[in-house]
């Protein structure tokens, strides 16, 4: 049996990251970086793919958990009838190789204790040859060498293909054990010493988490999710992976399983403007500069996602040897999307540097050059079809949402020049396409008679991505096309989620698009309710002057976090589930918006 999606917590040394389990099981791990092949892929397949399990050997042992203060830090609380001890878990921030720690610190009275390691490199299917040697334990297969470090307590052996550790704590004892990834051709890495990395560690995150800028009413979930959107950043690079897990499904046994490993430009500005509200402009700058390197070069090759480093060519195909998570089948490695015509994307760029540079971020001198490329070939190709932000593997379409951030890249564009006319740029133009963009959506995207914004131009289908034309200022939320959108798609596209609110309408969670019938996607089966769009609702309901319902639906989204403040990509409101990649950045980064949007925007208190 799987753990459900939400038992995860999340522990990172930002450069990867790993899931560890309510039952003390770190089920996922990929080594060295967030898209390196996992040595721990149980998550989607079995415990013979790979875990390390570290818990108390009684079958009564029941556990709390938390992280330690505002860090990435877990602490686990394990009781047993002969005692409780504390397991925990962190990646320290790595100076060469990655390490995990496990620290184990007896609290109350005697607690036996057994560990179970077992490695399987290349996404579970690698049994690497194992060895102890000068105290501890070297698995090596191929490129991988793992060494783990043991305590002198008790005993550690070989069983079942597996590294097994036995041993007893007494109250006020403590020992640890370290895992550590390098290269198999290099020499044994430098030990680290886990109780000092433990310290070192807690005053990083504490340090970090101090200089959040936000102090409204929901500081410690704004805080929880900044947190976690710094895990997701792959340091060396500054780009945020949408979520450090692959093939977590959208329907439990269903096919709609991708692999999120990779950074997406839709979640561009969105980010950006995240970071900059909180205090984080270092962070914000990586962000930015990471995504200025990204999408050098031709404006026709602009991707809507690229790798860690910006690396282009991120080719999916299946791991046949992975069972998947609760049957989910396929498993996928890389994500064909990568492929995809996503108009959407240059406005989303555009709008990240612009937003960069209003706030004054210091900028280089080649990035007003790329957007005036950017803006050349999106006046010659806006009114294309393409795949639309949901990367539907299907027909083309003339998606509204796309061409609302045509709208975006050229009104940005204008106005940059206007405050900056130093900038220079053809403003006829490009207020021309505004126009022509505008008039066109609000002719052909809008259904007059259902009283709504569409999917696609000719289509009866909805779409929640609608739901931002307000905030990224297409229209107005006082504008009645605007107020019967946002209606509709609450109508149409939400799930009832528990007993009716306070208010005068019932708290809903928000699909992406109609998935029944004959669906857009041309996929098989359904999937979840998708928590970012349930966040825009609040945005919109905000805009829209219902601030009351907007808290009470912000509200409710936030008692959907896990106990350790996580969200996944989707949430099923009948099974009461956490669904899809997990954690997944595109959620939290939906939290921060609307909880600054609560505390600054129309009727703020």
């Amino acid at each position: 049996m799987h753990s459900r999606i939400e038992d995860y917590a999340l522990i990172g040394d930002l450069q990867t990251s790993a899931l560890v389990g309510r039952d003390g099981s770190i089920d996922w791990l990929c080594l060295p970086r967030f898209d390196s092949p996992a040595c721990f892929a149980a998550l989607v397949g079995d415990k013979h793919n790979g875990h390390w399990t570290l818990a108390p050997r009684s079958g009564e042992a029941r556990a709390e958990r938390s992280y330690r203060g505002d860090s990435l830090i877990l602490d686990t609380v394990w009781e047993t009838p002969e005692g409780s001890v504390r397991v925990t878990d962190f990646m320290p921030q790595r100076d060469r190789m990655p390490d995990v720690v496990r620290v184990v610190t007896g609290l109350r009275g005697r607690v036996e204790m057994r560990g179970v390691l077992r490695l399987r490199f290349d996404y579970g299917r690698v049994v690497p040859w194992v060895r102890a040697t000068e105290g501890s334990r070297v698995a090596i297969a191929g490129p991988d060498s793992v060494w783990l470090r043991t305590p002198s307590q008790g005993t550690t052996y070989g069983k079942d293909f597996s590294t097994r550790s036995d041993f007893t704590l007494a109250a006020g004892e403590r020992t640890a054990f370290v895992l550590t990834w390098h290269p198999s051709h290099e020499p044994r890495p430098v030990q680290i010493d886990p109780f000092q990395a433990l310290a070192d560690t807690t005053e990083d995150w504490h340090a970090w988490s101090a200089r959040c800028r936000y102090d409204g009413p929901y500081r410690a979930a704004v805080i929880r999710s900044l947190i976690t959107l710094k895990a997701l950043t792959y340091a060396p690079t500054g780009g945020i992976v949408a979520a450090p897990t692959t093939s977590l499904p959208e329907e439990p046994g269903g096919v709609r399983n991708w692999d999120y490993r990779y950074c997406w430009l839709r979640d561009a500005s969105l980010t950006l403007n995240s970071l900059l509200a909180a205090g984080y402009h270092d962070e914000a700058g990586a962000w930015r500069d990471w995504l200025l390197r990204a999408v050098a070069g031709a404006p026709e090759d602009l991707q809507i996602m690229y790798g860690l480093a910006g690396e282009r060519r991120l080719p999916e195909f299946e791991v046949p040897w992975l069972s998947g998570y609760e049957g989910s089948l396929p498993v996928r490695i890389g994500n064909a999307a990568v492929e995809q015509r996503q108009l959407d994307v240059y406005g989303e760029v555009i709008d990240s540097f612009h937003l960069a540079h209003t706030a004054g971020m210091p900028t280089e001198p080649h990035t007003w050059s790329i957007q005036r490329a950017l803006m050349d070939y999106l006046e010659s190709t806006w009114r294309d079809p393409d795949d639309g932000i949901w990367e539907i593997r299907g027909p083309q379409r003339h998606f509204v949402h796309s061409k609302v951030m045509a709208w975006v890249a050229a009104d940005r564009a204008v106005r940059a020049v206007e405050r900056f006319p130093r900038l220079g740029g053809n403003t006829d133009r490009w207020r021309a396409m505004r126009e022509e963009v505008h008039r066109e959506v609000c002719a052909r995207g809008y259904d007059a008679e259902r009283g709504t914004f569409t999917q696609s131009y000719g289509s009866p289908e909805l779409d929640a991505a609608t739901l931002l034309i307000p905030r990224v200022g297409f229209l107005p939320g006082d504008d009645p096309r605007v107020v019967s959108t946002v209606e509709t798609v609450r109508r149409e596209l939400s799930l009832p989620l528990g007993p009716k609110g306070t208010g005068s309408a019932p708290t809903s969670l928000v699909r992406r698009y109609s998935t029944e019938g004959q669906s857009v996607d041309g996929l098989p089966g359904g999937e979840g309710t998708f928590l970012v769009c349930s966040f825009w609702l609040a945005d919109a309901l905000l805009l829209t002057g219902r601030r009351r319902e907007a808290r009470e639906l912000f509200e409710r989204l936030l008692a959907l976090r896990n106990d350790v403040g996580l969200l996944a990509e989707e949430y099923d409101p009948v099974a009461g589930r956490q669904l899809g990649n997990f954690p997944q950045a595109f959620s939290h980064i939906g939290l921060v918006g609307t909880a600054f949007a609560l505390r600054d925007g129309p009727g703020a208190d």
